[in-house]
């Protein structure tokens, strides 16, 4: 595969990220033939394709920029987590039924940046690869920072906490039932921040934020994934579709509300498209 070594200054991404978003929808679909001839059932296809996509997303990020104060390369994660430091929370297996079931993963902190922009800097000034998907919605009108510096507390569990026993589900179930128990969708902003904010994220972790989608250029429908894909820390793009098949077994991020839990008829209007 290419490696895509060069910086690029924001003005002329566009162009690039048209190429890269061409070559991950490629080897994609080649990935996607491959995977299917070693499988026998469809679930399994799925779950192989979200995988491997997410492969091919980390090994075809962009370096965003500097290495002057970088703190997102390989060799400065380790670092970070040799460092003592207050650990967060350990993420519970447990199943819930409320949003007192999960403990506060992490909380972090928006509003920081005057705009979009700066945020974008941000990421760049510390050596954060962000892949073409991701660059693509961080640079549309859709994307907003908050104009208020608030502490936002983050909560960090997968769908079969949530009750979900299939081998995947789709996005807009999984967002049903975080709401049904109490949690809130996170702001777009939540995504780049988390990045910039977690640099002793573990090798192999992918992170999917929990947010209503942002359209591309061509309109598609993408939400945010901070991982670290081994070659450094890293914020990607990923199908943001409300029918996406999604792994009972992957992380989300989704963040914490002080208000009560869904009413009954919202949670009886959903109620039809979840498990038992």
């Amino acid at each position: 595969m290419t490696s895509f070594s060069s910086v690029l200054p924001i003005d002329s991404e566009a162009g690039f990220f048209v190429q890269l978003e061409k070559a991950i929808a490629m080897s994609t679909f080649r990935s996607r033939a491959r995977c299917a001839a070693g499988s026998g059932r469809s679930s399994a296809r799925r779950v192989c394709s979200y995988f491997l996509a997410c492969i091919l997303q980390a090994a075809c990020v962009v370096p965003f920029a500097s290495t002057a104060s970088a703190q997102c390369a390989a060799r400065d994660v380790l670092q970070n987590r040799l460092k003592p430091k207050s650990h967060s929370a350990p993420a519970s297996e447990q199943p819930i039924r409320s949003a007192r079931d999960v403990a506060t993963w992490k909380t972090i902190t928006i509003g920081t940046f005057a705009n979009s922009l700066t945020l974008r800097n941000e990421l760049a000034s510390k050596g954060c690869s962000v892949g073409g998907q991701a660059a693509e919605i961080l640079a549309r009108p859709a994307f907003t920072v908050s104009s208020q510096k608030t502490n936002v507390e983050l909560v960090h569990l997968s769908p079969a906490q949530l009750g979900f026993t299939f081998d995947t589900v789709t996005l807009a179930n999984v967002y049903a039932r975080a709401q049904q128990v109490g949690l809130k969708l996170a702001a777009a902003e939540v995504g780049p921040q988390l990045r910039i904010q977690y640099f002793d994220q573990p090798v192999g972790e992918f992170l999917i934020i929990g947010m209503e989608p942002i359209k591309t250029w061509s309109g598609e429908p993408i939400i945010l994934n901070v991982a670290n894909g081994g070659a450094g820390l890293i914020l990607i793009g990923q199908d943001g579709r409300a029918e996406a098949d999604i792994p009972v077994t992957s992380r989300f991020i989704f963040v914490r509300s002080h208000q009560p839990a869904a009413s009954s008829e919202v949670v009886g209007s959903v109620a039809a498209f979840l498990p038992p």
